[in-house]
């Protein structure tokens, strides 16, 4: 069976998140989502192998959600699927004194993917018109500039060769409940529980309003992005391996010329 996944993306316009779905599975029993991530995965990797080896592009993966909607786990079957070689995450939490003292995008313009290289972002510059935004650390003119900033920063990665795309992991403010409450039962889980989200989770709404803003203002078809429906996690497993898998495709990399003549070896001339 054939997924359109386009369905899920978003390049700019209109776009409301009461739109789309927190739970599917393409008509998909789990079992067949799980084995055809499967044979994704190793597409992805064959791929990042050819990307590295090139040296010529890069790609950029962005994770944004709420809390609980599975950034972290969608981050480690990445990671777990790719060679550690040209691959790499980073985390984006609260900004330090230093990053503080400079503009928003400085500490993520260090951490961008260089040539060959494909970077995971678990949040990342759109924390500056999501959290900033719904909390009012910031005027409104200062996050309709930042969106302006932010399109001119990806423009400028794309032109120098690197791909971006962008997932938000949707879910439900049910689902969240559940899987904080999930936390609170295993004593192994405690570790994930914030009582802090607690408060995150009374501002649902102006963080949908304020995800919402970001998609309309910051999506291009050099930069989309695909909002997932993450409550089914092999869906959204499968979901995102493909998007990958396809824009990999996409961006075609090939394998260098050898710097030696070939044929002036053998495998029996070699010892």
């Amino acid at each position: 069976m054939t997924i359109n996944f386009d369905q899920f993306r978003c390049t700019g316009g209109d776009f409301s998140l009461s739109d789309m779905p927190t739970e599917y599975d393409g008509g998909m029993k789990n079992d067949d989502l799980k084995d055809a991530c499967r044979e994704v995965w190793q597409e992805v990797d064959e791929w990042h192998e050819r990307l590295y080896a090139e040296g010529k592009q890069s790609l950029l993966i962005v994770f944004q959600a709420m809390d609980a909607a599975g950034k972290d786990s969608s981050i480690g079957k990445l990671t777990s699927a790719l060679s550690a070689h040209g691959c790499y995450v980073k985390a984006f939490k609260k900004p330090s004194k230093v990053e503080l003292s400079h503009d928003f995008l400085w500490r993520v313009h260090q951490a961008a993917p260089r040539a060959g290289d494909i970077a995971l972002f678990n949040r990342s510059h759109y924390e500056d018109v999501l959290v900033v935004k719904v909390h009012g650390w910031a005027d409104e003119a200062i996050i309709d500039r930042r969106y302006n900033h932010i399109n001119n920063f990806e423009g400028l990665l794309a032109d120098r060769g690197t791909r971006v795309i962008k997932f938000m992991l949707n879910i439900s403010k049910d689902y969240q409940l559940n899987r904080f409450k999930n936390r609170l039962e295993n004593p192994e889980k405690h570790w994930k529980f914030n009582p802090g989200d607690l408060y995150e989770r009374e501002h649902w709404s102006q963080y949908m309003s304020a995800f919402e803003a970001a998609i309309q203002r910051c999506a291009s078809p050099e930069a989309p992005w695909y909002v997932v429906p993450a409550e089914n996690r092999k869906f959204r497993d499968l979901m995102v391996a493909s998007v990958i898998r396809d824009t990999l495709r996409d961006m075609n990399p090939e394998y260098p010329a050898p710097e030696f003549d070939p044929t002036k070896y053998t495998v029996d001339s070699i010892s």
